[in-house]
């Protein structure tokens, strides 16, 4: 059976939102990446990945998002051997200063551009591939509203 884990690629301006894992974290300890969690289960529920993205960037780092949209999805074997089903989305800041609600899994919390995450040593390629993505989705959905 698959952990379904659910990604969020905030935005706000020029600038991401990224957190450096705890140190005691059991995957990825010390490394740069979205904001992230698991899906609970929750019995009949509509919505159940994007309800679970925002309440996970609340529990984690106490910032609201808007409009999530999916960017992509894949899945790999966590160093604990479980498998995961990632879903990454794009959301944009609404609200909330953000900070490292919870030690044991967020160690900081940053706003950073493209370019310095590209080129920070503790930025996974997983990390790098998903930005990429989600630059690209971000200039779509900025040109879209500008037409509009």
């Amino acid at each position: 059976m698959f952990i379904v884990n659910v990604e969020g690629a905030i935005f706000k301006e020029d600038l991401w939102l990224i957190i450096k894992r705890s140190l005691l974290e059991e995957h990825a300890a010390g490394l740069l990446t979205f904001v992230e969690g698991k899906v609970d289960e929750e019995g009949f529920s509509s919505d159940i990945l994007e309800t679970s993205l925002k309440r996970e960037i609340a529990e984690e780092v106490g910032v609201s998002i808007k409009n999530p949209c999916y960017i992509n999805s894949s899945s790999f074997i966590a160093d604990d051997g479980s498998q995961v089903i990632n879903i990454v989305f794009l959301c944009e800041y609404e609200s909330g200063e953000a900070y490292p609600k919870c030690r044991d899994e967020v160690e900081s919390v940053i706003w950073i551009s493209y370019e310095e995450i590209r080129n920070h040593p503790q930025s996974p390629l997983w990390l790098l591939n998903n930005l990429k993505q989600a630059e690209q989705a971000k200039r779509k959905c900025i040109q879209t509203r500008v037409k509009q």
